[in-house]
């Protein structure tokens, strides 16, 4: 997906708005977490970083080898501090879905301003695909996916402060409705929308 232009960054220069500096976005597979936020983060002039890839960077692999070859213990254990550690760094921080089933991750998100990108398993099956080949995912996406929400979303609930419903939006309007609800301003509608997030 294209990233947006800078001269579509929100006017008045890089956002300083109140509240904590981080701006977290959580949500199921599916819903757009990365997408959506490197969109926020460039429109409000932040950087923006992706949980799962630093933790690919810093493990030299990727998250599927990291389930495979050290299980899903270790990963949850590398998933917290690589989390932890981010979060009071500023910007845009898209965690991993499976993220605020950790106990420290969800005290560590007190204070900053959580955006839940909220998906229905139907429009989360169909932007993930079918033959997904995330860890948690492999074999029956839809079912697991079923599986994952019930257990995740009533955290997702306690920890947003914000909730963007992505069902029917593309990229950039989700990217601005969680703009406009983090800075209490409106945003003109855009008539070149980019196609459905996919996170």
């Amino acid at each position: 997906m294209a990233e947006a232009a800078d001269s579509e960054r929100v006017a008045g220069g890089p956002f300083t708005g109140g509240g904590s500096g981080t701006i977290v976005i959580i949500g199921a597979p599916g819903s757009g977490k990365s997408t959506v936020g490197s969109l926020v983060a460039r429109r409000l002039g932040l950087d923006f970083v992706d949980v799962d890839e630093v933790i690919e960077q810093r493990a030299g692999k990727r998250i599927g080898d990291i389930f495979l070859d050290e299980g899903e213990a270790y990963f949850r254990r590398l998933e917290r501090d690589t989390t932890i550690d981010l979060l009071d760094g500023g910007g845009v921080v898209s965690l991993g879905g499976g993220a605020v089933m950790d106990p420290d991750i969800r005290a560590a998100l007190a204070g900053h301003r959580v955006v839940w990108l909220k998906v229905s398993i139907t429009q989360a099956t169909r932007r993930v695909g079918m033959n997904s080949l995330r860890p948690l995912l492999l074999g029956n996406v839809r079912g697991r996916l079923v599986a994952l929400l019930k257990e995740r979303t009533p955290l997702y609930e306690r920890c947003a402060t914000i909730t963007v419903d992505t069902d029917g939006l593309k990229a950039r309007q989700a990217a601005r409705a969680v703009i406009e609800a983090v800075t209490g301003r409106a945003l003109p509608a855009e008539a070149d929308d980019e196609a459905a997030p996919a996170d």
